[in-house]
């Protein structure tokens, strides 16, 4: 029986994170269709970050790795947009693309390599 509680548990959390990478995949696609292709733009090119620090040789266990694959970065991106004095909806639009990136890679069960989020 303890055999079989943490396998409950990650497909749980597995479920959670496919859940939240839909929620935000919709709500990017609601404010691209909102405010124009500045924001579209933003979404897709940070949805790819992690890519394109792929591509540009950024391995693991870097720091510039690990930091494209960190939640609580885009997070504070989406928050301080929120609550600040910035108006201006494509760094919205990127923090909500890069951490719907990050949703669908937990919800498929890529985490961040080297710790325990994996």
């Amino acid at each position: 029986m303890s055999q079989r509680a943490p396998e409950v548990g990650g497909r749980l959390r597995k479920i959670y994170w496919g859940a939240f990478a839909l929620f935000l995949a919709a709500f990017a696609v609601f404010e691209s269709a909102k405010y124009g292709l500045p924001t579209t733009a933003a979404a897709l090119v940070f949805f790819a970050l992690p890519d394109l620090a792929r591509l540009a040789v950024v391995r693991p266990p870097t720091l510039l790795y690990q930091a494209v694959h960190r939640v609580w970065i885009p997070l504070v991106v989406l928050i301080g947009y929120s609550f600040g004095p910035i108006v201006w909806p494509p760094l919205f639009t990127a923090g909500l693309g890069w951490l719907t990136r990050i949703a669908i890679e937990r919800a498929f069960g890529r985490g961040l390599p080297f710790s325990r989020d994996a």
